[in-house]
């Protein structure tokens, strides 16, 4: 615009009169200098909002690049701090491990020892930890031989439930579970009440202090014991009369797993057996292989825990049977389940062969299973189907010898 206007005023100089050529001349050589004079600032004022534009996108590329950093940082923290709780998680265990060595180890004299003859001594003391017999009190030497039958008892609810019975004597109620999430169960009288078709007009609902989350809960001796919905590894202890929480305990190791990779809502089973209460659940430290905690049904206290070499990848379910526990595989597109690994507790079976028992041909995959001492039955939730099935077992030596 500004060349524009010293263009028009040079032609007005131009058509002035001849008597003012002096003036009109150093008049025009001083617009021509202006003119130049604007020409080059226009020109860097141009280059200058180009320079502003590439900075800006400098700065601009800078700044995503900065959010991904603290992205990254972020994820590094969240990681961090996960392999912290392991590492946490892993002390405890060791500290458990020490202080049981330490009740196992007699009162010596105080020596002094070479580093490497402690550290085989600390060996040795860890393998005798995990031939360490739980104080049954009873003789208790039943190991399964096979599956024998199966009986269809009914078809209803979820794909995914649990239907239980409480093994304590004098106990014929059944309680069902339908669905991964609730806090409402069904009290049934018996399995006779729980077949009828209009079952659920007679059936007792208990709603629960807090939602229930899996498959893996069991009834014992009055009490649900249950995985508390949002919760990385809360369980609670709930009194089936009162329904109040009685106790309740943060599981170390729960929650980073499914319990069993083809029912993957549970990160942790209740199991119950001859010798009392158990729990199982995949650690990410060991690989995914399964983990069985004993505990104290009264305290909710942790007894003790074994990590055994059956992995939770191609599981869908296990049960225990005098402390040895078997581990139920199948496959993700359903097919026939077979028992392809146990882990005895006693060492009074060779874990390392065990035999290859085939469930009966049934439906597609079992999404619970819980045994049941007295009647050596296992009932299991089966594709929608709650079904039962009858155990064959003997006596461990018969078992071994034969």
């Amino acid at each position: 615009m500004y060349i524009r206007l010293l263009h028009l005023a040079t032609l007005l100089l131009l058509a002035s009169k001849p008597s003012h050529a002096q003036r009109i001349t150093s008049d025009l050589a001083m617009m021509q200098y202006f003119q130049a004079r604007l020409i080059q600032l226009e020109e860097r004022l141009i280059k200058c909002d180009q320079n502003i534009q590439v900075y800006g996108q400098k700065i601009y590329d800078l700044t995503n690049e900065m959010h991904g950093q603290v992205n990254h940082i972020r994820a590094h923290k969240s990681e961090v701090r996960m392999q912290v709780e392991n590492v946490a998680l892993r002390v405890g265990r060791l500290e458990r491990d020490m202080e049981y060595v330490q009740t196992r180890i007699p009162n010596e004299p105080q020596v002094d020892m070479e580093e490497a003859l402690l550290d085989q001594q600390l060996k040795e003391a860890r393998k005798l930890r995990e031939k360490a017999k739980v104080n049954i009190g009873t003789d208790c030497g039943t190991v399964l031989t096979g599956v024998k039958s199966m009986k269809i008892v009914k078809k209803t609810g979820d794909v995914y439930g649990a239907w239980l019975r409480d093994p304590t004597e004098g106990s014929a109620k059944v309680y069902y579970f339908d669905g991964t999430k609730n806090d409402t169960m069904l009290e049934y009288t018996s399995v006779k009440t729980f077949r009828e078709s209009n079952s659920n007009q007679k059936a007792n609902t208990i709603k629960l202090p807090f939602p229930w989350q899996g498959t893996g809960h069991i009834v014992y001796d009055g009490f649900v014991y249950y995985h508390q919905a949002d919760t990385t590894n809360r369980i609670v202890k709930v009194h089936l009369l009162n329904r109040t929480v009685s106790d309740s305990i943060l599981l170390p190791g729960v929650g980073h797993l499914p319990a069993y990779a083809l029912s993957p809502h549970t990160f942790v089973h209740l199991v119950v057996d001859e010798i009392g209460l158990w729990s199982v659940h995949a650690d990410p430290d060991l690989g995914g292989n399964l983990v069985i905690t004993k505990l104290d049904p009264g305290t909710m206290h942790v007894e003790h825990s074994w990590d055994t070499p059956c992995k939770s990848q191609d599981a869908e379910a296990a049960f225990l049977i005098c402390g040895t526990m078997y581990v139920v595989y199948n496959t993700r597109h359903g097919g026939r389940s077979s028992i392809r690994c146990l882990h005895d507790i006693h060492d009074t079976i060779l874990n390392a062969e065990p035999p290859l028992l085939f469930f009966p041909k049934g439906y597609t995959s079992h999404a619970s299973m819980q045994y049941y001492p007295k009647d050596k039955q296992l009932f299991s939730w089966d594709d929608g189907y709650q079904t039962i099935y009858k155990l064959d077992v003997k006596k461990k030596n018969m078992a071994i010898s034969n």
